[in-house]
């Protein structure tokens, strides 16, 4: 029989993702749980597993698009009645395979899709799909490769029927103001074509509307132009906004026009801290550890926080309170390839040094492979962001939504300072602490930061802080 699988909801209340790359294609035997995509979330890349051991028999959608939660995206061929993985109708039970995934429930009552056929080989097996609950109107599957022989001839659609064709396609058509009713497939099974749809308009067919203007695509694909917007195309570059661009830009609108920004500043002598991180490195317990400033600084944090908890706590508007937290989930703000993520350490305020050096290593390589987990990018309490690194001596950064402060560390410098009454060329730090003023005081900040700027100042006074 055939299942049709549907875009999750992978536990972060999103409503779209966008399909990175296929792990599987049409004809593949795939096993329970066996990856099949790489799917982008508006906040990282989630490997997807298959929720049925089977046959791929249709890829819905293809890599690049975005595709809303709960419409289908990949049909299975599945022996038996449940392919050994979905729950029982109505049963109520979670599949465990699937982040966020929740209750399989196969409705009753509504129209059966309208089973699809196609052109095949002679003698090759005829697989009848069986009526399936729809989402949304269905629509032409499109495989991903090959799975009959090449020498297929293209099928002709019948009277009533979209023209076969793929999302790009069917933009490609409506920017150009094509008729796919009038266009002929060369693709498989009658599949329309890219280059159906310019030849289609290079044959003298193009609409008055579309005369002289260059063809957009999908990003990523190249600009076929003529005439004057030829200049205008290679003079300026359009990006669709979408995944963890679209999700940043929207939580710090919200946070910028929400919580009352303030940002203070402290400028320190840290020549202590880097020596004592320089000591650390040379030390055979921290052997094979990265060390780095942020991570002395992430320590200091915590401590920080225990004498200073109004700064680990979260506004809540909906039910009028002010949430304190008992715990540290440190965010730590990471630049990679697909934009700004702040992943967090899960219960930080209970680690050890050497503990905190292997979450922050563990955590920056994960969000630069872009894997970082649903998981890992909430429920943060407080964040840092290294501005440092980029050679960068202070900012204002804003907050990460439903936290009450975020702490800026910029980049250590030499230069002239007051040390014991002469001028020295010392090692030097800015700090820049923003925070909710809505739940932290201007003295709550400030002492905050001066309680920090004190321990890495002098790391011996932790001792007198603890």
């Amino acid at each position: 029989m055939i299942k049709e699988f549907r875009l999750p909801d992978l536990g972060e209340g999103l409503t779209e993702s966008e399909i990175v790359a296929w792990k599987v294609a049409v004809g593949d035997t795939v096993t329970l749980n066996q990856i099949i995509a790489e799917v982008e979330t508006a906040k990282a890349v989630v490997e997807l597993p298959s929720p049925f051991a089977g046959v791929v028999a249709a890829l819905h959608e293809q890599a690049g698009t975005v595709v809303e939660v709960g419409k289908p995206i990949v049909s299975f061929e599945i022996e038996g009645d449940d392919g050994g993985a979905a729950p029982e109708a109505g049963s109520g039970k979670r599949e465990p395979n699937l982040v966020g995934y929740g209750a399989v429930l196969e409705a009753s009552g509504r129209p059966a899709r309208r089973a699809r056929t196609f052109a095949a080989p002679a003698g090759a097996p005829v697989l009848a799909a069986e009526p399936v609950t729809p989402v949304r109107a269905a629509e032409p599957v499109t495989p991903v490769r090959a799975a009959e022989p090449a020498d297929i001839k293209p099928a002709v659609t019948a009277p009533g029927e979209r023209p076969r064709s793929t999302p790009p396609v069917r933009k490609l058509a409506r920017d150009l103001g094509v008729d796919l009713e009038a266009v002929t497939g060369t693709g498989e099974h009658g599949l329309i074509t890219r280059d159906d749809v310019r030849n289609f308009v290079g044959g003298g067919d193009l609409p008055v509307a579309a005369q002289g203007l260059g063809v957009r695509e999908p990003a990523g694909a190249p600009v076929q132009a003529t005439g004057p917007a030829q200049d205008r195309g290679e003079r300026e570059t359009r990006t669709p906004i979408k995944g963890v661009r679209k999700f940043t830009a929207a939580a710090m609108v919200a946070s910028a026009f929400t919580a009352p920004h303030v940002t203070e500043f402290l400028t320190i002598d840290v020549t202590p801290t880097m020596e004592l991180l320089a000591r650390l490195k040379a030390s055979r317990a921290f052997a094979g550890y990265k060390l780095t400033p942020l991570t002395l600084v992430s320590k200091a944090v915590l401590i920080a926080l225990r004498n200073h908890p109004t700064l680990n706590a979260r506004w809540d508007e909906a039910n009028q309170e002010i949430v304190q937290f008992n715990y540290v989930n440190l965010g730590i703000a990471a630049a990679t390839p697909r934009g700004l993520t702040v992943p967090n350490i899960k219960d930080a305020d209970r680690m050890s040094l050497l503990e905190i050096s292997t979450a922050l290593t563990e955590l920056t390589d994960t969000a630069r492979a872009g894997k970082t987990s649903p998981e890992a990018l909430s429920g943060g309490t407080i964040s840092i962001t290294n501005i440092g690194v980029f050679g960068i001596d202070a900012g204002t950064p804003i907050l990460n939504p439903g936290e009450a402060a975020i702490l800026a560390l910029g980049a250590v410098r030499k230069m002239p300072w007051e040390f014991q009454d002469e001028v020295a060329l010392r090692q030097v730090m800015t700090l820049s602490l923003s925070f909710d003023h809505r739940l932290v005081d201007g003295e709550q900040g400030s002492r905050f930061l001066q309680d920090l700027g004190t321990m890495l100042a002098d790391p011996g006074m932790v001792l007198a802080m603890v």
